[in-house]
């Protein structure tokens, strides 16, 4: 990890890097950025480069654009591709205010503004998701590059080529890959990323996605992170493994718990389960997020947790002996197109509030939930994720928890957007109606 100006200056002269990417995100998890030439460099890794922000969704009204992109050294990557015959390399950056000040509009912020809230407490944040997408033979259709399921291998595949190729050029700008496999869906596939600090883990997400998609489209094809793409087809989803350590020490485990969760994990993973539904729409923020939160597919709909039980909220991977660090939780609502800065700061503070009031853990339930009827899942207190788009703004305006941790920039302007998304969507007449309705009314 790059950690002086020095070294990056060195490392540009040494892969005679041309072009320099300064990269971030808006509200909504899009990468933005701009190039700067080598000979600038030195001057913006002092004083940071300024930017119009008036037209980067979730940013600044016009008369107040001026901001200033400082990028993070430890972000510091050469891509391991030319791009147009030059060598480039990226940084992440921070964005300020004029003045100097944090802008309360950077996702960036966010999270490690709820970071610090951890790291008050002596407590590290790790994520380790599992990201899923769609590979498609272009960005205009969603025919498929193989017809495999879970788990089968064939390296005569083209998803499985682009998807080793992109399991090393991740590997070789330092992002941690822990496996990869064709997921169940046809040419669906998954690459799950080794843990780390969560800040880390939101420059890997967004760099994940750059790298599938950048070589893919190199293919001649299309990589696809939509949250369900293909009618009758199991969606893609972002199931995100977490845990607090404090110094080395995993926070979440306690040997003699029947679960192996110390009473910590146990009021973090209270507080996912109550939080859960006013914080869904920042885990799944588009229209199509809901067409993948239904029954049947795989994906979780109703409010639980288990150790063995995939039809659940939140899962308890099994302890294995000499694993102790190993112990976490994992919540598998989150989908690959949300915005993982916010997505994770969302996750730490509902967990933290569980901690702070000491929410009671309901039992867990290893049942299929699926399965049961709505009588039993009322009896048995079981609620559901909101259903649709209009259903988790309603339930995240009403948040005071979602409000502090977004900051009233970012929570106002994420719910203006995702409110005018779903008036724009309910007034489509789609192909479904006119075929089920035209010829009979």
């Amino acid at each position: 990890m790059v950690k002086s100006k020095e070294s990056v200056l060195e490392l540009l002269d040494v892969n005679k890097v041309r072009y320099v990417r300064l990269l971030f995100t808006d509200i909504l998890g899009q990468m933005k950025g701009m190039s700067i030439t080598r000979s600038e460099i030195e001057t913006v890794l002092e004083e940071g480069q300024g930017f119009d922000g008036s037209s980067v969704e979730g940013f600044v009204r016009i008369e107040e654009s001026d901001l200033m992109a400082m990028p993070d050294l430890r972000s510091f990557r050469v891509i391991p591709w030319e791009i147009a015959g030059e060598k480039v390399a990226l940084m992440f950056c921070d964005i300020f205010n004029p003045d100097g000040t944090p802008y309360a509009g950077d996702p960036r912020y966010v999270l490690r503004r709820t970071l610090k809230n951890a790291s008050d407490r002596g407590y590290t944040f790790n994520c380790g998701p599992e990201i899923e997408y769609f590979y498609f033979r272009n960005a205009h259709s969603t025919e498929p590059l193989d017809h495999d399921g879970y788990f089968d291998y064939s390296t005569v595949d083209e998803g499985t080529k682009m998807r080793k190729k992109a399991v090393v050029s991740l590997e070789a700008i330092g992002v941690p890959v822990e496996c990869s496999h064709h997921e169940v869906a046809p040419s669906q596939h998954e690459i799950d990323l080794r843990y780390q600090e969560a800040s880390v883990m939101g420059d890997f997400a967004m760099l994940y996605r750059f790298v599938v998609k950048e070589l893919a489209l190199e293919a001649g094809a299309y990589a696809s992170f939509m949250p369900k793409p293909v009618f009758g087809q199991n969606g893609s989803g972002m199931h995100t493994h977490m845990s607090l350590f404090k110094g080395d020490k995993n926070a979440f485990f306690d040997a003699n718990d029947p679960y192996h969760l110390s009473a910590l994990a146990r009021s973090f993973m209270a507080g996912i389960l109550m939080h859960v539904r006013e914080m869904t729409l920042v885990l799944n923020q588009w229209v199509n997020s809901y067409k993948r939160l239904v029954v049947g597919y795989e994906a979780p709909v109703y409010i639980s947790w288990g150790r063995r039980n995939r039809s659940s909220l939140v899962r308890v991977p099994m302890y294995r002996v000499g694993k102790e660090k190993a112990t976490r939780i994992e919540l598998r609502s989150a989908d690959p197109a949300c915005n993982p800065y916010l997505a994770f700061a969302c996750m730490l503070a509902a967990g933290l509030d569980g901690v702070d009031k000491g929410y009671k853990l309901p039992d867990p339930i290893e049942e299929n939930i699926f399965h049961m009827n709505e009588s039993e899942r009322q009896k048995r207190g079981i609620q559901a994720l909101p259903s649709s788009l209009i259903e988790a703004c309603d339930l995240m305006a009403g948040s005071a928890l979602m409000k502090e941790t977004l900051g009233e920039h970012i929570f106002n302007t994420l719910l203006e957007n995702k409110r005018l998304e779903w008036d724009r969507y309910r007034t489509q007449v789609t192909d479904y109606e006119i075929g089920a309705y035209l010829h009979v009314l």
